[in-house]
């Protein structure tokens, strides 16, 4: 595998995925192509040897198609959190059936898609119905597929633990809607290295592996952390159903990317924690990280160039 795609590269996993790449294969190893709509702002993927940012449109036919030839492999990781239901059907689902097509096309064999915990066509939820029926789309088009589903992912960069950190910096106390929602969060890294080395296998054993941490938290739990390991804990004051909900089509309405949406609500329904059913990260030989070993550093308002490089010396290792 030396000639790959990487489509949602400039991401916050992609970011983690091209350094973990680079690393693996070395400064002469895999070529590594990164299509953005704004590659120029990707400046810290620039920087890595063997990287090559380039300008494209995903949703194009054309552009994914010559995207794709001559690659050994394509890694999807393109994904939305929040949006309408065809918002979801053009990232979660149209994107990938147009790539199973152009894999076809440019002769692809080897795809690695990245999907999420709870996908099910059941599922309540526009995000979790439209990341299934995404994997079934890759699945019917006789790919030689691996599928990545994992929880909630946290790390330097994370939306999620920082977001609840922020909030408390600034609020005095944290109104939840969604207490009670499990998750098993999983660090970046690890789902860096599980993609890697479905990469480099010499074809997929497992059809689908979830991606989950050693343990599983409340959301509520969650927030207590972030706000702890920040120096800014507040009281979390869990909302009754009805009030949860009022909040996060409130939320929603907000300028700019919302905090929470009906739709986020909807999929915590469903516990976002690992099935017990399928293979999970150790099943690639990787020993999932806790979040209490990550969290406290990054989260930490005093963090200094000490603790930075101490978090990347660990991610190293992995």
């Amino acid at each position: 595998m030396k000639n790959l795609l990487i489509l949602g590269g400039t991401g916050f996993v992609g970011s983690a995925l091209c350094e973990k790449l680079v690393e693996h294969f070395g400064a002469a190893g895999a070529r590594l192509t990164v299509p953005s709509r704004r590659p120029q702002r990707a400046k810290q993927l620039a920087m890595l040897p063997t990287v090559e940012l380039v300008e494209a449109d995903l949703h194009d036919d054309g552009q994914l198609t010559r995207l794709l030839l001559g690659r050994d492999a394509v890694v999807n990781l393109v994904a939305i959190l929040h949006g309408s239901a065809a918002e979801f059907e053009r990232a979660h689902v149209a994107l990938p059936q147009r790539l199973a097509r152009a894999c076809r096309v440019a002769n692809v064999r080897r795809v690695v898609h990245v999907s999420a915990l709870g996908a099910a066509a059941d599922a309540p939820s526009n995000y979790l119905r439209s990341k299934a029926a995404g994997e079934a789309a890759l699945r019917t088009a006789g790919l030689g597929l691996t599928v990545l589903r994992p929880s909630v992912i946290f790390g330097a960069e994370d939306r999620f633990m920082k977001l609840f950190a922020q909030l408390q910096a600034v609020f005095p106390l944290v109104p939840l809607a969604g207490a009670d929602a499990k998750f098993q969060p999983v660090w970046v890294e690890d789902v860096a290295a599980a993609i890697v080395k479905s990469l480099v296998a010499p074809r997929p054993e497992w059809e689908t592996i979830e991606c989950a941490g050693p343990r599983v938290y409340t959301l509520a739990e969650l927030v207590r952390l972030a706000g702890h390991w920040s120096g800014h804990e507040r009281p979390v004051i869990p909302l009754p159903a009805a009030l949860g909900r009022i909040q996060a089509r409130l939320l929603a309405l907000a300028p700019g990317t919302p905090l929470m949406s009906p739709d986020n609500l909807d999929s915590m329904r469903v516990p976002n924690v690992a099935s017990g059913t399928l293979p999970g990260l150790q099943a690639l030989g990787i020993t999932p990280t806790a979040l209490e070993a990550i969290g406290p550093s990054y989260l930490s308002a005093g963090r200094g160039p000490a603790r930075l490089d101490a978090w990347r010396a660990l991610a190293r290792r992995r």
